[in-house]
């Protein structure tokens, strides 16, 4: 599989597209104004305790208190909150020496272990969604390229993902080995085959990452971000990188050193594959991925076989429904028809739950198939596509009904790009000046640049239907070839997706854009 990550750097952040085959499935925003939070670690200050819901309102710095539920606290609740206490006033704790308190028990009251005001060490594991603020852990871990350090846990767990037992074996032992006292690990599925020896730098880099955490203690008064994950596009290299990549392309020399870097540092010699992108068109563009999210985000998303699904979202959950479209049974056999139709928008459906982000429940209306053994081929099908999604979900057995169901977790806000537009020509209106006079208008410029500004070479980017326009006839007799027999110019014209159809800009011979008035 050709794996490509696309990285678009704007005035306001940066757009990170994940392609499989030249496909869009996933798209992530990392935007200046608003942070990714998850995994982010705060000193929070309890705010309110709920003993009917089992669970306390923390003060992060959000605009809404963010949850923690009795679950969600570490057994080592009380070691965590001591070790916690004695940084913040200087004295830290060596973990080797550090002397625990007993555990919390399992069933236990919020109230008998939290106090209000208490200042406590949290993480945050879910975004905050609409009116809900952010979901909390105090199960502290450190996410690294192969391991994840969980402070205070002795207990060394390797990835299910890991198939043989003998690897499972070597890793276990191997980490028992070299992890310090006081922390735990769990092994992560690129650990598979990895030499002892990068494990252990990414073990060292975790423990040194938990003693900056320690010393950003010192003197923190709660609400206050002690560690943040890296960058979007650092955390979603650092989870996706892996043999399979083909091809990182930036358009930004600065990000493209930053990538550069942290690749060098997790994977030596991987830096190869970051390419920095120049042109006329935009990365997302020449791509084709400005295409696919035109295409991709609608309440109507189209299948190459003419087949198409309907994505409704409600409060409580996600709808999509499975249509046939004029897509004409095989033969006249209802049934295999139902069944090409399921097997293609069962694909389509883990790449829209990817790329969308969909997190909940998500009900499935597939054609009616009457075979039980169909249905099972569908539900596998299905579970095979999602098997690279990693979000944790459960895809239960098609019902008798035809209705599949997938829960997916959900810990940030759903991708929600909106495809519809307000024309930029006519406002709203249904209006706009006389297409007849846009080419006059573009001759008349193309004049001004030749004769008053002395340019040789000029190229003009337009609306894919005007360009088509230009190029329309024999060689010698399209609009385009007058114009540069007139005007003696060396003229070339490129089209732009992006562009409404009244929109066209001239680009000099350093593909630098010229304002003519």
């Amino acid at each position: 599989m050709e794996r490509e990550l696309i990285i678009h750097s704007t005035p306001t952040g940066a757009e990170i597209a994940l392609l499989e085959d030249k496909q869009l499935v996933e798209i992530h925003r990392d935007s200046h104004s608003s942070r990714f939070n998850v995994g982010d670690l705060y000193l929070g200050r309890v705010k309110k305790i709920t003993p009917g819901l089992n669970a306390c309102f923390v003060d992060v710095g959000f605009e809404r208190d963010a949850f923690l539920h009795y679950t969600d606290l570490n057994p080592q609740f009380r070691s965590i909150y001591k070790y916690t206490k004695a940084a913040q006033e200087g004295r830290p704790f060596a973990m080797d020496r550090f002397q625990r308190e007993a555990d919390i028990v399992k069933t236990g009251k919020i109230n008998n272990v939290i106090a209000k005001n208490q200042h406590i060490l949290v993480q945050i594991i879910k975004e905050p969604i609409q009116t809900k603020g952010p979901r909390l852990s105090c199960e502290i871990s450190l996410p690294g390229r192969y391991l994840v350090l969980t402070p205070f846990n002795e207990v060394v767990g390797v990835s299910r993902k890991i198939a043989s037992a003998d690897e499972r074996k070597r890793l276990q032992k191997a980490i028992e080995q070299l992890k310090p006292k006081g922390f735990g690990v769990i092994i992560r599925t690129v650990a598979e085959n990895v030499p002892v020896h990068k494990l252990h730098e990414d073990l060292n880099s975790l423990v040194e990452q938990w003693k900056e955490i320690t010393k950003r203690l010192n003197g923190a008064q709660a609400p206050h971000i002690v560690f943040s994950e890296t960058k979007k596009t650092n955390t979603l290299l650092r989870d996706v990188l892996n043999d399979s990549f083909n091809r990182i392309v930036v358009n930004d020399p600065a990000i493209g050193n930053e990538v550069k870097e942290y690749i060098r540092r997790i994977s030596p010699g991987a830096e190869k594959m970051v390419t920095l992108h120049n042109g006329p068109k935009t990365v997302f563009e020449q791509y084709g991925i400005t295409r696919q999210i035109k295409s991709l985000f609608g309440r109507t998303v189209n299948m190459d076989s003419g087949a198409y699904l309907i994505i409704e979202h409600t409060e409580a959950l996600h709808v999509i429904d499975v249509n046939s479209g004029n897509k004409t049974a095989i033969k006249g056999d209802q049934e295999a028809n139902a069944v090409a139709v399921n097997m293609e928008a069962a694909k389509e459906i883990a790449r829209q739950l990817r790329l969308r982000d969909l997190g909940g429940i998500i009900v499935i209306d597939f054609i009616d198939m009457k075979n039980p053994e169909n249905k099972k081929a569908i539900h596998n099908v299905l579970k095979q596509a999602m098997a690279g999604d990693r979000a944790k979900h459960t895809i239960l057995p098609i019902s008798k009904f035809g209705v599949g169901q997938i829960t997916r977790q959900r810990v940030k806000p759903e991708v929600n790009i909106t495809t519809a537009e307000v024309c930029p020509t006519c406002a709203g209106t249904g209006k706009i000046e006389a297409s007849i006079l846009l080419l006059d208008d573009i001759e008349r410029k193309l004049k001004h640049l030749v004769t008053i500004q002395n340019l040789k070479q000029v190229n003009l980017m337009v609306h894919p239907y005007v360009a088509a326009y230009l190029k329309k006839g024999l060689f010698w007799s399209s609009l385009y070839h007058k114009w540069k027999r007139t005007y003696k110019v060396k003229l070339k014209v490129t089209s732009s997706d992006d562009f409404h159809y009244m929109e066209y800009r001239f680009f000099d011979a350093n593909e630098e854009e010229i304002n003519v008035e």
